[in-house]
C-alpha cells in the first residue's frame, strides 16, 4: 500500500540521520579517531540495526568530508592536517564576510531579513524570542570555553553559529557553513583533546551577537577574524607539539 511503503521510507530516513549523527558526535567526542577504519556490519551489529541505513548514514558522512569510503575495506575516518584546519578557516572567513557585507547593504534582502532578526527592539515576539536563542546557545558556549568543556562547547558553539547564520535568510549559506564548521572541529578535536583548555578557547559569541544586533559589521568582522586567528594558533602550536 502506498502509505505503508511511505511511512517505511520515512522512518529509514530517520534512522539514516539518527545514525549519522550518532557517528558523527562519535567522531567529535574523539571516540572514533583519525584513520579508525570499520566496516558497515560493525556498526550495523553496534547499534542493532539493518545494514541499509548504516550504509546510507556513512555515504552521507562521506560526502560531508568526515569518512574516506574504501571499495574493499570499509570506511575510515578522514584524516585532517593543520594545512587543511588553515584552508577550512580561510573558507569561513569567506562566508562570514560575504553575511557581513551583505548585512550592511540597505537593498539586500539578507539585510532586510537580518536586521528584522537581530534588532533587540523589534515587536515581534517571535523574533525577540530567536534572538534571544542565538544568545543563550553563545553563553552556554562561553561557559563551556572557559570551563574547557569541549563536548559542551562543540555542541553549543555549532548550534550557535547554525541559528546565528539562519538569521541571514540564506540556507543554503547557512548550510555550507555548518559543514566547515563540523569540519573544522573534526579537525582540531585531535589536538584540543591533548592538553587542559580551561582558559584557552574563544568565548566571544554574545559580543558578536551584540555587535551585529548594533549592525556594527566591522566589530563583527573583527570579533571573527581574531577568533579565527586565535583557534589556527592554538591549532597549530599543539600540532607541532
Amino acid at each position: 500500500m502506498p502509505g505503508t511503503g511511505g511511512n517505511g521510507a520515512v522512518t529509514r530516513s530517520t534512522l539514516r540521520q539518527q545514525i549519522a549523527d550518532a557517528l558523527r558526535d562519535e567522531v567529535l567526542a574523539g571516540r572514533l579517531k583519525p584513520g579508525q577504519e570499520f566496516t558497515v556490519k560493525e556498526i550495523a551489529e553496534q547499534y542493532g540495526v539493518s545494514a541499509t541505513p548504516v550504509r546510507e548514514a556513512l555515504v552521507d558522512l562521506s560526502a560531508q568530508g568526515l569518512l574516506d569510503a574504501d571499495q574493499h575495506r570499509g570506511f575510515r575516518v578522514h584524516e585532517y592536517s593543520p594545512a587543511d584546519y588553515r584552508d577550512m578557516i580561510e573558507a569561513r572567513s569567506l562566508v562570514t564576510d560575504g553575511l557581513f557585507h551583505q548585512y550592511l547593504d540597505e537593498r539586500s534582502d539578507i539585510s532586510r531579513a537580518a536586521r528584522a532578526a537581530l534588532d533587540p527592539r523589534a515587536d515581534d515576539p517571535r523574533q525577540a524570542a530567536v534572538l534571544a536563542g542565538v544568545r543563550r546557545r553563545g553563553e552556554e558556549a562561553e561557559r563551556a570555553a572557559a570551563a574547557g568543556d569541549l563536548n559542551i562547547l562543540i555542541g553549543y558553539d555549532l548550534r550557535f553559529w547554525r541559528e546565528l547564520s539562519n538569521l541571514f535568510g540564506n540556507p543554503y549559506l547557512a548550510d555550507f557553513l555548518h559543514r566547515l564548521r563540523v569540519q573544522s572541529w573534526v579537525c582540531a578535536v585531535q589536538y584540543l583533546r591533548t592538553v587542559d583548555l580551561r582558559g584557552r578557547l574563544w568565548s566571544e559569541h554574545t559580543a558578536l551577537v551584540d555587535a551585529l544586533a548594533r549592525r556594527d559589521a566591522e566589530a563583527a568582522h573583527e570579533i571573527v577574524t581574531a577568533y579565527n586567528a586565535h583557534s589556527l594558533a592554538l591549532i597549530e602550536r599543539l600540532a607541532a607539539g
